[in-house]
């Protein structure tokens, strides 16, 4: 594959002009490579929706948890998700249910359809929803190769992830820190810069500026998966309205805990600040 893509490039790159279209293309294509989980679940979100039989031996839910457990076993028997990152993803699955779990008690949410495999109230398949982010930083972390410069240690990033997951619960009973929280992860973050790898040369982003675009795709995704009602907001009960602007934010807080996580796995307490090559 890699000989194929040096000539197409060859082929296709004539200036800085075609270099550049080929680099955003090569950029996109990889993208969606990393999304694969995720691009799986909202397709079989909108499918079900569109199309699943109403009288159907199976409600749609526990076909959704059944379907994103052969995804996930599919991608890891092909070697597209190694056990590290099947592990993150595990854990990410085990901290969003449990989330979900108490998020739907308080209301902030509910699923409107029968299952039988759910714990309290909660359809299994609402976890996958959460491992489809710790896949996607897991495997744009490997397919990107990303690099850094001035990472922040990982004990402080631990310490920033946990009041990150504590304050979601505690904010129902304690003052909210949210505000905190974001000036907390540019303080954290705002030094650091990514070097990621769309094609031949490594490219410098700030993490915070990647943090908020990932965050942006996600409230995309949300926004779909309440179209296909797999979970409804207060106001959605009736008829879809667009998810709050307010959700954006709590997805970008949420992503502190999936990164710190799959960073704890790549580096395993060592300090990835200097292994970035000259680009």
């Amino acid at each position: 594959m890699h000989e194929r893509r040096e000539a197409f490039r060859q082929a296709f790159v004539k200036g800085p002009w075609t270099q550049g279209l080929f680099e955003f293309l090569a950029f996109g294509i990889k993208q969606a490579w990393a999304c694969l989980f995720g691009g799986l679940m909202l397709a079989l979100l909108l499918v079900t929706f569109l199309w699943y039989p109403p009288d159907a031996p199976l409600p749609r839910y526990d076909f959704l948890t059944l379907a994103a457990l052969m995804i996930q076993i599919g991608l890891i028997a092909s070697k597209l998700e190694s056990w590290e990152e099947a592990r993150v993803i595990a854990v990410f699955h085990v901290v969003g249910t449990a989330m979900e779990i108490f998020k739907t008690y308080a209301g902030s949410w509910v699923y409107p359809e029968e299952s039988f495999l759910r714990i309290a109230g909660v359809p299994l398949f609402s976890g996958f929803m959460y491992a489809a982010v710790g896949s996607y930083l897991a495997r744009v972390w490997r397919i990107f190769e990303f690099r850094f410069d001035r990472f922040p240690p990982l004990w402080l990033q631990g310490v920033l992830a946990l009041a990150v997951y504590i304050n979601f619960f505690a904010h129902h009973y304690l003052p909210d820190i949210r505000m905190g929280l974001f000036i907390a992860t540019v303080l954290i973050y705002g030094r650091c810069v990514v070097w990621f790898r769309p094609d031949a040369a490594h490219r410098p982003m700030p993490l915070v500026i990647g943090f908020v675009l990932v965050a942006l795709f996600i409230w995309f995704a949300e926004n779909i998966g309440t179209f296909a009602r797999a979970w409804s907001y207060p106001g959605q009960e009736h008829a879809w309205q667009m998810v709050s602007l307010s959700k954006l934010g709590s997805w970008y807080l949420l992503m502190i805990i999936s990164f710190v996580l799959v960073a704890a796995v790549q580096y395993n307490g060592s300090n990835p600040s200097s292994d970035r090559d000259s680009p």
